[in-house]
């Protein structure tokens, strides 16, 4: 920084003297003129006017206090960014103070001198070093992370900033020009004129200027001083080119507007408190600015206020939408702005707030990343995003666009839109036209400017890459050690080659990850200098080599495309870690590669690099330098990061031993450990200046002393010294500086440039002699000298070169800018680094250099940066000489173009090499372990063997001297202490594992819970067992419960408990549903027993009724015969149709018709209106959904069902075939080896048709799975704590356990076993068919017996075949049925997917229906309850009018009885009507009165009256004669009482009818309004109904957007073009044949349809006609039948009679009625008492039954007495002979003897029952039960009796069987 400020003193500041200042004429106005436009209409741009002018004629140190002032003047701005300008008094002030000048401007043809304002370097004074001493050469860099860094002034000339120049490249010659910043500060922003008439320079320092250059001239134009205190960030002019707007950075973010052609300020203001990247003119009202930046924008008025012109600036706020930085917007003609999102999406602002958030269809972003640019072409919007597509919208329904729900998106789709290329982030874009065309340039942030087409036409062209360059940050460089070439490299994962005599790019090279180190080979490895090794992040060093192609032979078809080719010739992985550093030795004999992952590998230099070997170092690799050839020894200096230094020899190939690892443990090393000594050396200088200070003091203090001595005035004693400040203590940084660069400077010493607090400094260290046994951590190395640098406390030296002969020193800094230090003796002291030359060529912010070198000649310097630039310099040569100079690309090797590609490492995660190395040595050792261990295994083998041969003996010996196993065994203590030991373990260890065991089990559960339990079908694949062919279950999880009523489905492990289930269910819904029916039937049966009982009735009540019945019957028919006539001539007059009738059945065939003829208008047709049951919402979709998927779930588990049931199958296939083998094997065991079927294969299950036993296990699965994961963990803590080899990341294989081993041993010991059985069974054998020879009888059986054991082989066999071919024919037939279910799947999935987007759609349009619905609802119901309410008060006026017309019915009467009781001629019969008509209390009721008349309609109403009331005008004019309280004399009593009766009765009803006439005007008064509130309502639904269907309408068409897949095969597309299938199936429809079918026979039917109406109407029209004459004969016959019946009734009745009351007249029919019933209740007494008298002799009937039975039970009881008698004779009689018997019979004779005592006993017991019996009967009041016998009973023999108990009924057969009978019963 400090170099910029004496560049600014030396070189732009301007001169003190007025004649050394640049003149320009000046024009003077009068005072007399008009204020000039603008803000000079005010007294505050006049006096900014002034200040300018005034400005220009002041010192360079007045012109800061003017500055100063005005800031001073303007720190009031707000937070909103209010205009804050000079007070009004300072303004008068300023005024009254200088009346006399006079406003000036400047002169439009003023330029000021390029040469005098633009930077130049620095040079120390009186060093002698030539300005010019490097000058600028060629730019090949581009810093394209700018956000704008490219102009277009013209369509051949490109500008971008390029450091701290402006560089204008002419697109066809290829050359450069430049502008050099003003500073050095380096530049901000560059904006074009909208004339292209000038360029404006927003620069970046202290105070930093804004220049406007004249274009094409480049002369300075216009500097604007004061805009801002650090930075300009962006800068915009307005339509008319008058005004400038700029906005500075950090600390201000000031906006400023400016009069730049008079070098003014206008307005300015705060922008925001945070970062701010962009401000532009409204393109229609230049009164209008917006601004943008981190989290905001804003939008600002240049509004005129009583005080003056204001900026005024309202902060747009994001409401719901997430805030978010905006890079791109646009003003819009309407006044609203369209700015960009981080996400992508597009804001609509309108009002500072966001009006709408637009992304595209199915709300995805309109752009995948941030939107860096937005622009208005032509009437359409186009939008640049980062992601490399540029999208053109359109702007009027954006500009129209509004929210339609909570969310405030709405989703919009780009008219058009153009994908510049992969890997593509565009920033900005310009215009420019190009032959009458317009054409874009593209800045792409990958480091790319592009050429663009956006006419969106049939002939536009593709986007085209003009220029490529490195993307952000270059990392490494080098040149060429024997041409003029460069090599770069950076994270943009390409190399690239530059000629920098020619300022072209030759070639480049891309790789998988980024380059971060790169050194060209030495002319010692490769005198054509052709080699290049470059790292890269992944730790992978290439070694590539360039070559000019034209050295090869041209092969058939290649052409030469490229000066130079790049080759890749040998890759290899030493490091983990990205390659910081690359070293070739001095002999070219080694390579040192350095990472960040602490190592340094060294590879023997050779046509192919052999690693040597790595050391570790105790921090991350920053340089690495090998010793230069003038030390005696070849040692390599390695600086880490982290302060360390280290110093190693060479090591030698031969010496290191490779064969395990690659890292060098023996290698000799020396430590350096940097101690932060700055802290001090700054104590020490203050100390210094300290001592300093008190010296002049006590000096100046001695001279005065001795001037008063010799003045002779006394010298008073000195004051107290005051005390001194205390020294700040040292300060040693917790984090050590960071090592940027360093370099040897003598063998064993070193220079070192460091970073961060220690900067400022070059330190000189060196190497301690006896430093081998000391920690590296634990040293704290100081350097035994410090040379300070100046200026670079902050700005610390970043990179160091010198040139070939070591007279220069090349040092690049941190602010980008190149020192040069001139040395003359050839070696680095304090002295010789004071003087130098400085120049700032890359950005001052972060442009720090990261190459610096010169070419291999001296003649040139080239730098490159973190802001992506490549320089080039001329180092004090003329470029006339360079025009000679011609680089030389190296030409190729032989045979290159033989070779084969070489294969490269593309796998960021590929072993590197000494993870290799230890990947093979571990294989090795665990080989060398296999085959120690295959030893040891036949070692026990054989030992086994001999073990079994032993025993085989043992069991050879007699059994007296055959061993026992116990005996084999040494000592059975050690067994048993062995078994105990082991049982104590295991009890430890699962004391141990208690907590870890439960918590795997519940780890488990929640798996199986999440994973295994949701899963009703897991994926079962059934293999076929001859073929390949297979069939796999579907994968299904169960479904929810809204699906389904039941908690717990049943899954496919539930089959059979599902099945159990149902059929117990169904059991029991069977039994429960029998019941009722049985108990149905009973109470039917009972109920006709019931009826049957009461159907008797007498034949004379039946009479007497019937004929009542006819009587009434008759008189009902006449009177219903007289009311449907009535009702018929009603209901005939009713069902009259009016002339706008229409036939209710037509009208609903039409109806019918209209909604089945089928509408088949186009959904996308203007004219289609949804039909109301086809209007679909979210709640039907979501059922249509539900519905879809339950189908889809249950066809899958049938088909899941099937494929188990087949599973089933096979399973009980392969269990017969394994029976049937198993009998075959048995059969051919009798058969020859010969004769012998081979076996057939016993199929097996595949582990995926049984996937359920994954999850089954035991302890022995359990011990494997764990010892598999402890040897994986202790190789994994092998690998990771080893620092050569880290841990890999693939396993190796791993030996098998201990229980593998045993298992395997067994295996291999127990086949010997088997084997020496077999030989001792088949010597068996052999001995035994050598014992006996067979017979002829026996070699008969044995040939029967092979025949039948043939036949039974050939039958398994074909039976095993028929199985085995069944089952798979089963297979085959379900796959083919599952392939069709597939395939109804896969649809029905589409199906789904369409019905779910059509779902979204609907979700997003709900709300909106919801709403439109909810009002057409509310004014259906509004219209309902008033018409309801209408109908009610129709009603009610109707019964109004009722009760009015019989009040005035009422009144009538009155007055016709009145009427009757005067009689004729009556005297009084005046008097009497006036008193009956007199008014009383009648004017209460006169207004409601005439309101009642004027709403009555009836006229014979209203005519009554009106004679009404003529009476009472009549009568009235005597009221007052008259007295109506006295009877007059001669006048009955009676009748005047009567009158005044009849008249109170008269006005009760007049009250009453007024008051109905009143009820009914309110009715009407109501109903009216109400009447007009429906027609309002009525409008109201008709406009929302309309509304509604709008949207529906609007909602099909979203709807119609969506695709929907129909698979249709070839015949069945019918759309063909001139007999060709069309590639545009657009047009076509999709229709099912059934539909089309239907619709060409509906044409047909149409057809005959029509003709069939038409003479159906010409029937109709027939017809009519004939009832018109009908009807005309009907009237004229009964007008003549009506005059018969009237001269006909009057000849007979002498007058007209009632026919209807006449027939009305019967009988009384009351009086028959009860003349009937009480006949009939005599009748029912009677045959009550019959009853009873049947009932009582029924029961003496029974009764004499019952006693004839029970004398025949005793008859019955007494035979059996006499039988019992005789049997005990013969009994006694029998025993007497049982002696003679035999023992034998003895047995029987007992049972029998028993089975008689039991006889007896159960004879005894009937007995006591009858007897019982006997004693019941013999009672009076004994009662009987008597049970129908059982039906087995009714078919017994006529030999059997019966016996009546109480409570049972005894059956006895004859007396054999009687015992046993009655053993049973009882």
């Amino acid at each position: 920084m400090a170099d910029e400020g004496k560049n600014t003193k030396n070189s732009s500041s301007p001169p003190t003297g007025e004649e050394d200042m640049p003149s320009f004429p000046m024009e003077q106005e009068g005072t007399d003129e008009e204020p000039a436009e603008g803000a000079q209409a005010d007294h505050s741009g006049a006096q900014e006017s002034k200040t300018s002018l005034r400005k220009e004629f002041l010192t360079a140190e007045q012109q800061e206090e003017e500055v100063e002032q005005v800031e001073t003047d303007t720190e009031g701005i707000d937070a909103e960014g209010d205009l804050q300008e000079q007070d009004n008094s300072e303004i008068h002030s300023e005024t009254q103070r200088r009346p006399e000048e006079v406003e000036k401007k400047i002169s439009e043809t003023f330029f000021y001198n390029y040469e005098d304002i633009c930077s130049q370097p620095f040079v120390t004074e009186g060093s002698g070093i030539p300005i010019n001493l490097i000058t600028l050469k060629h730019s090949f860099g581009y810093d394209c992370t700018r956000s704008v860094n490219l102009l277009l002034m013209d369509s051949q000339t490109l500008l971008y900033i390029a450091g701290n120049q402006v560089v204008l490249l002419d697109q066809k010659t290829k050359s450069q020009s430049y502008v050099r910043s003003s500073s050095g500060g380096g530049i901000g922003f560059i904006v074009a004129h909208p004339m292209k008439q000038y360029f404006a320079v927003g620069e970046k320092g202290k105070k930093p200027n804004l220049i406007i250059y004249d274009y094409p001239s480049l002369r300075p134009y216009r500097i604007l001083q004061g805009g801002t205190e650090e930075a300009y960030v962006f800068g915009d002019f307005n339509r008319s080119g008058t005004l400038l707007a700029s906005v500075g950075s950090s600390p201000d973010y000031m906006l400023t507007i400016w009069d730049w052609k008079q070098e003014k300020i206008v307005l300015r203001s705060k922008a925001f408190s945070q970062d701010v990247y962009k401000v532009t003119f409204s393109a229609d009202n230049e009164e209008q600015l917006t601004t943008s930046g981190a989290g905001h924008i804003r939008f600002w008025k240049m509004a005129l206020t009583f005080t003056g012109l204001k900026l005024q600036g309202a902060l747009g706020r994001f409401g719901k939408t997430a805030a978010t930085d905006i890079i791109g917007y646009v003003e819009l003609p309407d006044g609203k702005v369209i700015s960009g999102t981080e996400w992508g999406n597009l804001l609509l602002w309108e009002g500072g707030l966001i009006k709408v958030e637009l992304c595209r269809t199915g709300r995805k972003h309109c752009h995948s990343g941030p939107v860096s640019q937005v622009v208005l072409e032509e009437g359409e919007l186009v939008t640049v995003g980062k992601d490399g597509f540029i999208r053109l919208w359109n702007l009027e329904r954006i500009d129209d666009a509004d929210s339609v729900d909570d969310t405030g998106l709405l989703e919009v789709e780009p008219m058009n839109e153009l994908q510049v290329g992969r890997n593509v982030s565009l920033s900005f874009m310009l215009k420019v036209h190009e032959c009458g065309q317009p054409v874009w340039y593209a800045q792409d942030t990958n480091g790319a400017i592009w050429k663009l087409d956006l006419t969106f036409s049939n002939m536009t062209r593709d986007p085209e890459c003009l220029y490529t360059f490195h993307s952000g940050r270059i990392e490494d460089m080098s040149v060429s050690p024997v041409t003029y070439l460069i090599a770069t490299t950076a994270l943009d994962r390409s190399v690239r080659i530059y000629d920098f005599i020619s300022n072209s790019q030759l070639s480049e090279i891309k790789f998988k990850q980024g380059g971060t180190a790169l050194m060209w080979a030495p002319r010692v490895v490769n005198p054509k200098g052709g080699l290049i090794a470059v790292g890269f992040e992944d730790g992978v060093v290439r070694i590539i080599e360039v070559y000019d192609p034209k050295g090869l032979p041209i092969l058939a078809g290649q052409t030469k495309t490229h000066n130079a080719e790049i080759n890749l010739k040998q890759a290899f992985k030493p490091h983990t870690t990205a390659v910081t550093a690359l070293a070739y030795e001095q002999n070219g004999d080694v390579l040192a590669t350095g990472s960040k992952d602490k190592t340094v590998f060294f590879f023997a230099v050779g046509d192919v690099y052999k690693p040597i070997g790595f050391i570790c170092v105790p921090g991350p690799v920053q340089v690495l330098q090998w010793s230069p050839p003038s030390h005696v020894k070849s040692t390599l200096l390695i600086l880490c990061e982290n302060g360390f230094v280290l110093q190693v020899p060479a090591p030698l190939p031969e010496e290191q031993d490779t064969a395990s690892t690659y890292q060098i443990k023996n290698l000799p090393t020396q430590y350096f450990h940097f101690y932060s000594i700055k802290s001090r050396i700054k104590l020490e200088e203050e100390i210094a200046l300290r001592e300093k200070k008190n010296q002049e003091k006590e000096k100046a203090k001695l001279e005065w002393i001795k001037k008063q001595q010799e003045m002779g005035k006394d010298i008073e004693e000195p004051e107290e010294k005051p005390e001194e400040e205390p020294l700040p203590p040292l300060y040693i940084p917790e984090e050590p500086s960071p090592i940027l660069c360093g370099f040897y400077s003598a063998p064993g010493k070193f220079l070192l440039s460091l970073g961060g607090y220690d900067s400022g400094f070059l330190y000189h260290c060196e190497f301690s002699s006896n430093d081998q046994q000391d920690d590296p951590e634990n040293r704290q190395d100081e350097p035994f000298e410090v040379i300070p640098i100046e200026d670079t406390d902050s700005n610390p030296i970043h990179q160091i070169s010198f040139s070939t002969s070591r007279l220069l020193m090349f040092c690049g800094m941190q602010n980008g800018s190149v020192r040069v230090y001139p040395l003359q003796e050839k070696d680095l002291s304090v002295n010789t680094l004071k003087e130098y030359w400085s120049f700032n060529v890359h950005d001052n912010d972060y442009g720090q250099i990261q190459g610096i070198c010169c070419s291999y000649d001296d003649r040139f310097l080239i730098t490159c940066g973190g802001d992506g630039n490549i320089f080039t310099f001329n180092i004090l040569s003329p470029e006339d000489v360079h025009k000679e100079l011609k680089s030389k690309i190296p030409s190729p090797r032989s045979g290159l173009e033989k070779e084969k590609a070489t294969e490269d490492i593309e796998d960021p995660n590929a072993y590197n090499i000494e993870e290799v190395k230890q990947k093979k040595e571990y294989e090795r050792i665990m080989k060398e372990a296999e085959e120690k261990k295959r030893k040891k295994r036949e070692e026990l083998i054989a030992l086994r063997h001999e073990f079994l041969f032993l025993l085989q003996k043992n069991q050879e010996l007699p059994k007296h001297m055959q061993l026992h196993r116990e005996q084999y065994e040494m000592d059975r203590r050690i067994f048993e202490e062995l078994n105990r030991q082991t049982a104590q373990r295991i009890q430890l260890v699962q004391k141990e594992l208690a907590w870890e065991h439960e918590k795997h089990l519940l780890g488990l559960q929640k798996l199986q819970n999440q994973f295994r339990d949701s899963l009703e079908f897991d994926t079962v694949v059934v293999h076929a067992i001859q073929s390949n062919h297979q069939i796999s279950t579907y994968r299904l999880l169960a479904m929810s419960e809204k699906y389904y009523q039941d908690k717990e489905r049943p899954s496919w492990k539930r089959t059979v408990l599902e099945k159990a289930w149902k059929q117990a269910e169904e059991e029991k819904i069977v039994t429960e549903t029998g019941i009722p029916d049985a108990r149905i039937f009973e109470g039917e049966a009972e109920k006709t027993k019931t009826s049957e009982v009461r159907k008797p009735t007498t034949r004379y009540i039946e009479n007497k009724r019937e004929q009542i019945r006819r009587i009434v019957e008759k008189a009902d028919k006449m009177e219903a015969k007289i009311m449907k006539r009535k009702a018929e001539w009603d209901e005939l007059y009713n069902n009259k149709p009016s002339d706008d009738y229409e036939n209710p059945k037509d009208a609903e065939d039409i109806r019918e018709a209209q909604e089945n003829m089928g509408c088949y208008k186009l959904k996308t047709a203007t004219n289609y209106r949804v039909p109301e049951h086809k209007r679909m919402n979210t709640e039907k979709k979501v059922m249509q959904l539900k519905s879809l998927e339950a189908l889809i779930h249950k066809r899958k588990v049938n088909m899941n069902k099937e494929i188990m049931s087949l599973r089933d199958l096979k399973v009980s296939t392969i269990d017969e075939i394994r029976c049937l083998v198993q009998e075959l094997k048995s059969v051919q065991a009798a058969l020859d080896l010969s004769e012998r079927l081979p076996l057939p294969l016993i199929p097996q299950l595949h582990p995926d048709e049984v996937p359920e036993k994954k999850f089954e296990y035991d302890s022995d699965i359990l011990l494997k799975f764990k010892e598999e994961q402890e040897a994986k963990g202790k190789l994994q803590e092998q690998l990771e704590g080893s620092p050569s080899s880290h841990a890999f990341r693939h396993g190796f294989p791993q030996a098998p356990s201990i229980k593998e081993a045993d298992l395997m041993a067994q295996a291999a010991g127990a086949h010997p076993m088997r084997a020496a059985s077999s030989v001792v069974t088949e010597q068996q054998n052999v001995f035994e068919i050598e014992k006996a020879e067979p017979m002829e009888m026996e070699l008969e059986i044995l040939k029967r017996e092979k025949i039948k054991n043939l036949y039974l082989q050939d039958t398994l066999v074909k039976k095993i075949n028929a199985l085995v071919i069944n089952f798979d024919a089963e297979l085959r037939f379900l796959r083919h049925k599952k392939l069709k279910l597939d395939v109804q799947m896969k649809s029905a999935d589409l199906c789904y997917i369409t019905w779910y987007e059509e779902l979204l759609i609907l979700k997003n349009l709900e709300k909106h229906e919801n709403l439109l619905q909810e009002c057409v609802n509310t004014l259906i119901s509004e219209q309902e309850a008033i018409q309801s309410k209408l109908n009610s008060y129709l009603a009610q006026m109707e019964d109004r009018k009722c009760e009015i017309a019989k009040l005035q019915e009422c009144e009538k009467a009155l007055y016709a009885n009145f009427q009757a009781s005067l009689g004729e001629n009556n005297e009084f019969a005046r008097f009497l009507t006036k008193v009956l008509k007199k008014k009383i209390k009648c004017m209460e009721n006169k207004e409601v009165g005439r309101e009642a008349d004027e709403e009555d309609e009836n006229e014979e109403e209203n005519d009554e009256e009106a004679s009404l009331g003529t009476d009472k005008e009549n009568s009235g004019s005597e009221d007052e004669v008259f007295d109506d309280s006295v009877c007059p004399k001669n006048c009955n009593e009676a009748l005047f009482q009567n009158t005044i009766q009849l008249r109170q009765k008269r006005l009760d009803i007049e009250k009453a009818l007024t008051e109905e006439k009143k009820a009914a005007a309110s009715l009407r008064k109501k109903y009216n309004a109400l009447a007009k509130k429906a027609e309002v309502v009525e409008t109201s639904l008709d406009t929302a109904d309309r509304e509604l269907e709008t949207f529906q309408w609007e909602k099909q068409q979203k709807m119609n957007d969506l695709y929907v897949v129909v698979p249709l095969k070839l015949h069945q597309v019918e759309y063909l073009v001139n007999g060709e299938m069309p590639s545009d199936f657009s047009q076509a429809l999709v229709f099912t044949n059934q539909s089309l079918e239907y619709l060409q026979k509906r044409i047909v039917d149409l057809h005959n349809e029509k003709i069939m109406q038409r003479e159906i109407y010409k029937a109709a029209q027939e017809h009519h006609k004939q009832l018109v004459q009908d009807t005309k004969e009907m009237e004229i016959k009964i007008q003549r039948l009506e005059e018969k019946c009237n001269y006909l009734m009057t000849k007979k009745f002498g007058r007209l009679v009632d026919f209807e009351a006449v027939q009305a007249h019967s009988v009384n029919i009351r009086m028959e009625e009860l003349k009937v019933q009480i006949m009939e209740k005599e009748y029912m007494h009677s045959q009550e008492l019959k009853e009873w008298e049947e009932r009582i002799l029924d029961l003496q009937q029974k009764l004499m039954k019952l006693t004839k039975e029970n004398t025949s039970k005793l008859q019955q009881l007494n035979s059996f007495c006499l039988e019992k008698q005789q049997l005990e004779t013969k009994l006694a009689s029998l025993e007497n002979d049982l002696v003679l018997f035999w023992p034998v019979l003895l047995g029987s004779r007992i049972s029998g003897h028993l089975n008689y005592c039991h006889e007896r006993e159960g004879q005894a017991g009937v007995v006591a029952l009858l007897r019982e019996e006997i004693k019941l009967l013999r009672r009076k009041d004994g009662s009987l039960f008597l049970q129908p016998s059982s039906p087995q009973d009714s078919d017994t023999s006529t030999e059997t009796f019966s016996f009546l108990a109480p409570a049972m009924v005894v059956t006895v057969s004859p007396l054999e069987d009687s015992h046993e009978w009655l053993f049973e019963k009882l």
